[in-house]
Formats: structure tokens, sequence, C-alpha cells
């Protein structure tokens, strides 16, 4: 009879994998197009630039994926509210004993080898809500388990916002797509949504008239797909009233919102409104995306970086290197290799044996979608720039390592599905 391990071997969705280590080394070779400097040429091995810097990233990376696989399967089921504490505990230590960078503090650490709590804690996250949740008896049709859900999921979140870091904080709401995978009524979906398109008809047009049509869409739509009780109707209706308090109160909310957020959710509607300032990064993104053309100008060829038009190129907008230097060609290898594995995933996710890795799985998926989406849609003016780091591709060791520690937890719990069911070992 073969041994656990060799069973795990033979069960690991390579595809996954490869599709995992193609989009690291990728992403390495457009950190050190990001930083390259023709006149002083430094080797992509070199430590003392980004691209050395996150090769040694990628190799306790690797480190930490054989640690995993060879881990007991049942360990991350078994530890999933415990490490989810610790997390807890590390968010509310951040602020206070953190490094505070441009008025955040979002790293702890010693010296230079600093982590981001709030990133690790994707995946302490998404391991409690699939330990709470892998009951046979919960149920998200009820009120009881989604208070019980939602709680999991808020508390993280607050503790982030409280750095403050609301690109991230926003990260957590993508696991609401699991929450609808698993049963949550779709009116809360309707709802969400109707809020998000209230709020860029209050902020991006000035005739009211138009966010009052869109409340009234949203609560004649709730009523209808729900029990049209009139209990029902009154709770909509007050609804109805509440949104239209928050439309109208968006413009007083904003106004006490730093500058910087109050531009930054500005030129989302407005690119023109300040050129040379906040929309500095977007529209520099712009142009290095679109000069990039079919085929793009040639790899370490970026004009945009050469002359450092675009801030953060190496983390938040390392997808306009790619798009300057490989054109619209390149973009779309690497947007499939993001749709490929999204898609791979949610295969897996599907074909699992029990709740607990299914649950873990969609959160994966959710995570891994809000990133790729985000990300892309900042470097080209479709959604303010709020910091959100492109998955496997970014530059830096804690995203580099939370990624891979929540896909590969994944990972390894596909490969043991057969032995949650005590089918072999």
């Amino acid at each position: 009879m073969r041994g656990e391990a060799d069973i795990n071997i033979n069960r690991v969705d390579w595809a996954t994998v490869i599709i995992y280590f193609s989009l690291v080394i990728l992403g390495w070779f457009n950190i050190y197009a990001a930083v390259y400097d023709g006149q002083v040429e430094k080797s992509i091995f070199d430590f003392a630039i980004n691209s050395g810097k996150q090769l040694v990233w990628i190799g306790t990376a690797i480190a930490i994926i054989i640690v995993i696989m060879a881990a007991d399967h049942r360990l991350f089921e078994n530890l999933a509210i415990p490490i989810f504490l610790i997390f807890i505990v590390l968010l509310i230590l951040t602020p206070i004993i953190g490094k505070e960078v441009k008025g955040q503090v979002l790293s702890i650490g010693y010296g230079d080898f600093r982590i981001q709590a709030s990133e690790f804690a994707k995946f302490a996250t998404a391991l409690a809500l699939a330990k709470i949740m892998e009951r046979p008896t919960f149920d998200l049709s009820k009120r009881k388990y989604q208070f019980q859900a939602f709680g999991v999921l808020l508390l993280p979140v607050a503790l982030i916002i409280l750095q403050p870091d609301t690109g991230t904080a926003m990260v957590y709401f993508a696991m609401l797509l699991m929450f609808y995978r698993e049963g949550l009524p779709q009116s809360y979906f309707i709802l969400g949504i109707g809020i998000i398109t209230l709020t860029l008809l209050a902020l991006g047009i000035e005739n009211n008239i138009y966010v009052a049509i869109g409340i009234i869409l949203i609560v004649v739509l709730l009523i209808y797909l729900g029990k049209k009780s009139p209990q029902r109707i009154i709770a909509f209706s007050l609804i109805g009233i509440g949104l239209i308090a928050y439309a109208y109160s968006l413009d007083f909310v904003v106004s006490k919102l730093p500058d910087h957020q109050q531009n930054r959710i500005m030129v989302l509607f407005d690119p023109d409104i300040d050129p040379l300032g906040v929309g500095w990064n977007v529209t520099q993104s712009k142009i290095a995306i679109g000069s990039g053309g079919l085929v793009g100008k040639g790899y370490l060829q970026g004009t945009q970086t050469k002359f450092d038009f675009v801030p953060e190129q190496h983390t938040d907008f390392i997808f306009c290197t790619l798009g300057e230097e490989f054109g619209w060609l390149g973009s779309l290898v690497v947007i499939s290799l993001f749709l490929g594995l999204l898609y791979r995933l949610v295969i897996i996710a599907e074909r699992q044996k029990n709740r607990f890795s299914r649950i873990y799985g969609y959160c994966v998926v959710s995570i891994l979608l809000f990133h790729f989406m985000i990300n892309i849609a900042m470097t080209i003016g479709l959604f303010p720039v709020v910091g959100i780091p492109l998955p496997f591709f970014s530059y830096g060791g804690s995203s580099l390592w939370s990624f891979t520690i929540l896909l590969f937890i994944f990972i390894k719990m596909d490969s043991s599905r057969a032995l949650q069911l005590g089918r072999l070992g």
C-alpha cells in the first residue's frame, strides 16, 4: 500500500502548479524590467535591486510550498481557529508597534525584515470561515448563521481599516462570493450591487433623478424576488428610504475624508481633474499600456520605465510594464494565465469531498479574482488607486508569501481529498 506522500504527489493538480510558477517567473522578469536602467546595467540576480530581492522571496516561497505539501492534510482544518486568532492579535498589534509609512501603519517586524499581517490574515480568515461553516447544520439562509459568518469576516476588516488600509480591507469582501455559493440569499447581493451602483451614480452624476430611479428599481426588484407580504414590502420600503439617505449623504461623507482619498475617488470620474498630481499615476500608466501597441516595444525597451514616469511600477502598477514592453499580445497571455488559474480552481473546489475544502477553495478563488480584476482596473483608470498588488506578479515578500500559502493550502487539500474520506492510506 502506498504512503500518504506518494498519494499526494500523484494527486497534485500540476496544471495549477505550472500556472503558478509561470506567473511568478513572468512577474520576476517584469520586476527587473520595471527597475532596469540601461546606463547602469545590473544583473537580474543582483540582490541590491528589486529583482534580486524578489528572487530571494521566490526561493523562500518554494520552501513554504514544500512545508505545506509535506504537512498532514488535517493540520489546516484542526488549527484553523488558532491560526485566525494569531493573526487577529497581529492585526491588533500592528498600529501599536508597527512602522508608520505615509500615514499608514501596515507592517511589523525588526529591521529590514517586516511582514504585513493583513496580507496573511486573508488565508487565516478563509480557514476560519471554512471551519465554522463546515458543520452540516450551518445554513446561511438563517440569520443566526449569517451573524456568525459575517462576524468572522468583519473582525479583520475592522482592524485593517484602523491601520488605515482601505484597499486591503476591501479584499475581504470578495469572500462574499463564497457566501453566495454556500447559500446566502441573493437579496443580499442585489442590495450590495445596488449600493455600489448608487455610490457611483451619486458621486459621478450631478442629476439626482438618476439616483432616485436607481433606488426605486432596487427596492422593486427586492420586493419582486421575495415574499410579497405586507411586512416585507414595508421592510424594503424602509430600506429604500435608507438608501436615499445614504446616496444624498455621500458628498458630505467624502468631504470629510483626507484630501488624497477624496482626489483618488474623484479622479475615477474625471481623470483630468489633477493630471500632474493624483491623476498622474493612472494617466502615465494608460500611456504606457497604450504605447505598447499590439506586440510591445520589446523587453527592457519601455520608455515609461526608463524615465520613471509611473511611480510604484514594480508593485501596484506592474501591469503597465507588461503592457508597454509586450503589448496587447503579452497582456493577453498573462490575463489568460490568470483566467486559466481561476477556472482551474473553481473546478478543483467543486470536486472536493468535504465542505471545509470546498468553502476554503471558493475563498481562494474570490480573493485572487478580486486582486486580479481590481489591480488591472486601477492601471487602466477604471477603479481608484487603492494599493492592490497583482497576485504572484507584483514585487513584495509579504504579497508573494501570502498568496503562495493561500493557494498551496488548497492544492494540498485537493491532493488529499481521497484520504479525507478514508478511502486510502
